[in-house]
Order: C-alpha cells, then sequence, then structure tokens
C-alpha cells in the first residue's frame, strides 16, 4: 500500500493524507471522499509519505490528467504570496492530459507586416531584453509588434500566450490573429461555451494550437513549451482576480518568466506606475496614422450639457461616430463641490473621504478619520458639495430623446452579456448602423474605428475624486485610452466634462503621461506602492457586532507588529453586501515577509485577504 499527501482543489483545507494501492505520481489529479461531502472531491497528489498511525481512506479513483512540476511551483508561490490554500492556488490551473506524445507538425507563418523604423527599434528592444515594458502611444502600431514576436516564437516550434482584458478581446483582433496564425490560435475568455473550451483544450494537447489570446485564466493553460507572454494593456485592473485565490495575472506573468527565462512584453499607451518603475521600457510615441486631436473641456455639472450636446449634433451632422463614456456602468455616485470640482480630502492621506450616509459622516478608510459632511466645500470655502448620480442607461435615454432619428446604443456588462452581442454590436458599429455608442470602459479597450470622429468622457471627476492612492493614476489613463478611441485617422475630437480641467489640460496637452509617472513616483514615495507592500483585510458576517468584534481583535494583534503598519480600519466603502456587513484592515509594509508572516496568522474563517490591493 502506498501513503500520499494530497491537496484538495478549490478548498481552503490543509493536506490531508490517503493511501492507494497504484503507484502514483506528484501532480496526479485523483478523486478522493471526504468525510462531510457527499460527492467525490477532486485532488492533487502532492507527496508521498510513510504509513501514518491513524488509518486512511483510499484513493477512489485516479484521473487521466496532471499538473506538471511547474504548475506545482507556480501554485505554491500563489499560495504563499497571495495567501491561500495550494488546492485554491492548484485550482486556477487547467491540468495536462496523459496521452501519446503528440506529433506536432510545425508549420510556417509570416504576417507580412513591415516594421516602422520605430517599431523594429522597440521590437529590438523587447528582444534583447527579455522581460520588458512597450510604452507606446495609442495609435503607434504595438500590435503589429505584438505579431511579429509570436510569428518569431511559434516558427521556432514554441507556444504563446496573449493576455488581453476580457473587453479587448474584440472580433477585430481575433480576426488580425486567424489571418495570421490561422487555426494555431483560438481565443479564450468567460464567454467562450464550455464545449468550445473543450475543443481548444484538444487542439492544445495534440499540439495544433499554438497561440492564445485570452483573458487572465488563460495564463494557466497546459502549454509544454511555453516561451512567450504578452499582457496588452498591462495597466488595465481587471488582471486581478476579485475572486480567491486573488491573484493579479499580469504580475505573475512578470513572476513566471523571470523564473522561467521566459520572453515577457508588457504593453500600454498608459503604463502602471509599478511596471513602469520596475521594468526596463521602450517609448513608442510616434502614430500609424496622421491624427490630430482636438481637446475641449466642459464644466458644467449637468450630464448633457448645451455644449456637449452641440458638439455631438455637429459630429452627426458630418455623418460621423460618437462614443459617450461614463466610469461605471448601471451609475455612479459621488461627492464632489459643484464650484471647484474637488472632493473633501483626509487631512492625513492626500485620498478623499467616503460617505457614510448612514452616520451622516465623511470618513477616510486610510487612517479612520472621521468628519461631519461640510455644508460648504473645505477647499474653495464658497461652493456646495453636491452628491452626484448617474448612469448608462439614463443618457442612452435622454440621447434618444435629443436625436430621434439616429441609432444609440449602450455597450456595458448589463446590456453585452454573452459573445454574439459583443461581436454583433462592433459589427454594427464598424458597418456605421449605430451613431452614437453609449458605454463604460468597454469602450476604452482595444476598438479601432476610423469613423469615430468624437468621444465625450462624462463623470471622470468620480474617478479622480475616488478614496485611493491610485485615483490619480486611474483617472488620467482612462482619459487617455477614451481619447485614443476618437480620430484614429485623420481629426478627432474629445469633450471632457470635469471641474478639475488644469489636471487634465497639463496632462494631456502641456506634458504626458511619463511626466505624469515620474511626478506620481515622487508622491507615493516612502507611503505607497511601487515602494511599498499594501493589503487588505476584508471581514463580512450577517452579524454586524459580531463581525465588528473580529476586525478589533486583528487591529489589536497586528498593531502590535513593529514591521508592519495599520494604515486604517473600520466600515468598507459598501458596508453591507448580500446581507453581509463589512469591515476591513488596510495595511502596509516595506518588509514583504513580514507582511506575509501576519497575513498567513490570520485564520479566521471571516476574514478574506487581498495581498496588493487595488481598493
Amino acid at each position: 500500500m502506498n501513503y500520499y499527501e494530497v491537496a484538495i482543489l478549490k478548498s481552503p483545507l490543509s493536506f490531508l493524507t490517503y493511501e492507494s494501492r497504484e503507484d502514483l505520481n506528484i501532480g496526479d489529479k485523483v478523486l478522493v471522499s471526504l468525510r462531510n461531502r457527499k460527492n467525490l472531491c477532486d485532488a492533487v497528489i502532492i507527496k508521498e509519505v510513510e504509513k501514518p498511525t491513524f488509518k486512511c481512506i483510499e484513493i477512489s479513483e485516479c484521473l487521466p490528467f496532471y499538473f506538471d512540476k511547474k504548475m506545482i511551483e507556480i501554485a505554491t508561490f500563489i499560495s504563499q504570496y497571495y495567501v491561500c490554500s495550494l488546492g485554491e492556488a492548484l485550482s486556477v490551473f487547467t491540468p495536462f492530459k496523459k496521452q501519446d506524445e503528440s506529433k506536432e507538425e510545425s508549420a510556417a507563418f509570416d504576417s507580412a507586416i513591415v516594421l516602422s523604423k520605430e517599431q523594429e527599434e522597440a521590437y529590438k528592444f523587447c528582444e534583447e531584453k527579455k522581460q520588458a515594458l512597450l510604452f507606446a502611444n495609442t495609435g503607434s502600431g504595438k500590435t503589429e509588434i505584438y505579431i511579429k514576436t509570436i510569428e518569431e516564437i511559434l516558427n521556432k516550434g514554441a507556444n504563446a500566450i496573449l493576455l488581453m482584458p476580457e473587453i479587448s478581446l474584440t472580433p477585430q483582433m481575433q480576426n488580425r490573429l486567424e489571418k495570421v496564425f490561422k487555426k494555431s490560435v483560438a481565443i479564450w475568455h468567460s464567454k467562450v461555451s464550455k464545449k468550445r473550451k473543450n475543443e481548444i483544450l484538444e487542439g492544445i494537447y495534440n499540439g495544433e494550437i499554438k497561440l492564445i489570446a485570452g483573458a487572465r485564466s488563460a495564463l494557466f493553460l497546459p502549454f509544454k513549451n511555453l516561451q512567450l507572454i504578452i499582457v496588452d494593456e498591462e495597466h488595465d485592473e481587471s488582471y486581478k482576480s476579485d475572486s480567491k485565490p486573488r491573484y493579479n495575472a499580469k504580475d505573475l506573468s512578470l513572476y513566471i518568466a523571470k523564473k522561467y527565462d521566459l520572453r515577457l512584453i508588457l504593453g500600454s499607451a498608459t503604463a502602471s506606475i509599478g511596471s513602469f518603475y520596475k521594468v526596463p521600457f521602450y517609448r513608442l510615441k510616434k502614430t500609424f496614422f496622421e491624427t490630430k486631436k482636438s481637446i475641449f473641456f466642459d464644466d458644467s455639472s449637468l450630464e448633457l450639457s448645451p455644449k456637449i450636446i452641440n458638439k455631438i449634433s455637429n459630429t452627426l451632422a458630418h455623418q460621423n461616430q460618437v462614443i459617450v463614456f461614463l466610469p461605471t456602468r448601471a451609475n455612479f455616485k459621488y461627492q464632489i463641490c459643484t464650484s471647484c470640482g474637488k472632493s473633501v480630502e483626509c487631512p492625513y492621506c492626500s485620498v478623499s473621504m467616503s460617505l457614510h450616509k448612514n452616520d451622516l459622516a465623511l470618513k477616510c478608510h486610510y487612517c479612520g478619520y472621521t468628519q461631519q459632511i461640510p455644508e460648504t466645500c473645505p477647499s474653495c470655502h464658497n461652493g456646495v458639495i453636491h452628491n452626484l448620480r448617474v448612469g448608462t442607461a439614463e443618457i442612452e435615454e435622454k440621447l434618444k430623446e435629443l436625436f430621434p432619428e439616429k441609432i444609440v446604443k449602450r455597450f456595458d456588462r448589463d446590456e453585452i452579456k454573452t459573445d454574439a452581442k459583443l461581436k454583433s454590436v462592433l459589427n454594427d458599429f464598424n458597418n456605421n448602423k449605430i451613431d452614437i455608442l453609449v458605454g463604460t470602459q468597454m469602450l476604452s479597450k482595444g476598438h479601432d474605428y476610423h469613423n469615430v470622429k468624437l468621444a465625450v468622457v462624462l463623470g471622470i471627476d468620480s474617478v479622480l475624486n475616488m478614496n485611493s492612492y491610485k485615483s490619480r493614476e486611474r483617472a488620467l489613463s482612462l482619459l487617455i485610452q477614451i481619447a485614443g478611441r476618437s480620430g484614429r485617422k485623420g481629426e478627432g475630437e474629445v469633450i471632457v466634462q470635469t471641474q478639475n480641467q488644469e489636471f487634465f489640460d497639463y496632462y494631456l496637452n502641456e506634458s504626458d503621461y511619463e511626466d505624469f509617472l515620474n511626478g506620481e513616483l515622487e508622491f507615493r514615495e516612502g507611503l505607497y506602492p511601487p515602494y511599498v507592500k499594501m493589503a487588505k483585510v476584508l471581514f463580512a458576517h450577517t452579524n454586524g457586532l459580531k463581525v465588528k468584534d473580529e476586525m478589533d481583535k486583528y487591529v489589536k494583534l497586528l498593531k502590535q507588529n513593529k514591521d508592519i503598519e495599520v494604515v486604517g480600519f473600520g466600515q468598507s466603502a459598501i458596508f453591507k453586501l448580500a446581507n453581509k456587513y463589512r469591515y476591513e484592515i488596510i495595511l502596509r509594509s516595506s518588509h514583504i515577509k513580514a507582511l506575509l508572516t501576519a497575513l498567513h496568522k490570520i485564520d479566521s474563517p471571516m476574514a478574506a485577504i487581498d495581498m496588493d490591493t487595488n481598493f
């Protein structure tokens, strides 16, 4: 009889010991029974052990799948860094299939792409550095560099992954990749059907599929000879998982590339401050088409001011298309001064405070500072702090009333629920069957339509005034991305509704995003990432008093640790969610080991840990 320790997939449990008559290998996927569960559980063999002193249950079945050594090593890192069990970390991977070695036919690919002088320099830089940041302006042709690099890797018989935010996986990108790589490429994201995913996996197992373009989960597919990872729109926060394990696919890509000496390209027009600080970069500024962009500002507090309506009307009169952007789907809500556009900042943290209506107070989620809701603005002393709310559905309705003869469509996650709907709306927009597209962040990614001559940006102040050290970076990055959708070829206009014209105007017209990043690094030094590590511990329970006591207990314990700082604690921004009351502790430290050790000691069933939190 053999004895093995196994990790139960998707379970927070520690390793359990089972027996088996078969000789099993480390990484084999098996089925085991657990005392309290009716159904058998998926598990992975972690190590062979001596016969224990207690009686063991026999492994029920050995499945024809296995996790290789690299998968177990990466999962071990995920479990340690993102504070979860090995079973939870391994559950993000798709295992290999036990089968005869596939006979791969090496097809030769020729994209016929001729790079410009600037693109060629960027291409060589990424090749020489092995892991590089392609800091490329919107429309400068980074996709051509991606395709050339993928072509080179695939022609060597190796595999490649192109990661994109899910909302960037457009039919347009799919067509470009399929044109070059034919049936060797497949698209992978949450809207792909289970049947199609099984077909893709079969193609990976038998060697027919050599390239995957996909959302963050594509990073964990079973490629035998992965040599290249490209992370497009690397600044995008959707690379961070919001469920356990709360990994960041961009950061993991960098870890994997360095550990296994792979090629890595991080690409963005608005590089994240962490990548800009840590990774060697090449700045690609020259755009493919000659473009001329005019940027206008509107300080009206109306959602659709006369100035904005006039711009939309003129654009439509010239048979051109318009995109209208709002920060979040359904609606957004924020507190802002109607005169100067400032939000109320915490005197200790340089971040905006959050409204807690029940307490009639503004609170800082970093240090816990609380104050009464002011009657007048503390910045200009004469404006009134307003609580504003507006949504995509409302804007869509208003535009339909204003332009009844035009086709207005909504483009957000509430409206676009399937892959077919995504393709249908984008095809209609591309074929000029839609005049105005109203949407959220989905609008800012991967769309390249030459007839969009006006981008209207509403509510950007709500992003700028968020209760986060990242608020300036998020707001400016988002505005640059949206502005990049207008006038991809020829002239384009952007109209930005903001009370903070000075900030946006400076970085859009007089300076550029690289200057902003350098200034932001100075502001963050010693306080925020990338100089220190930050984590959030979220406590949730249906009993509000019980969960507050639990948070208080850990605040007391964590404050005793001299190597970490309890920056703030208290109610979460969304205090009640799914009938559970939520409290949080925000931690920071320049000692990563001390921070991780402290986080691993939190064993409360009410707690969820978010390392490198996005807030």
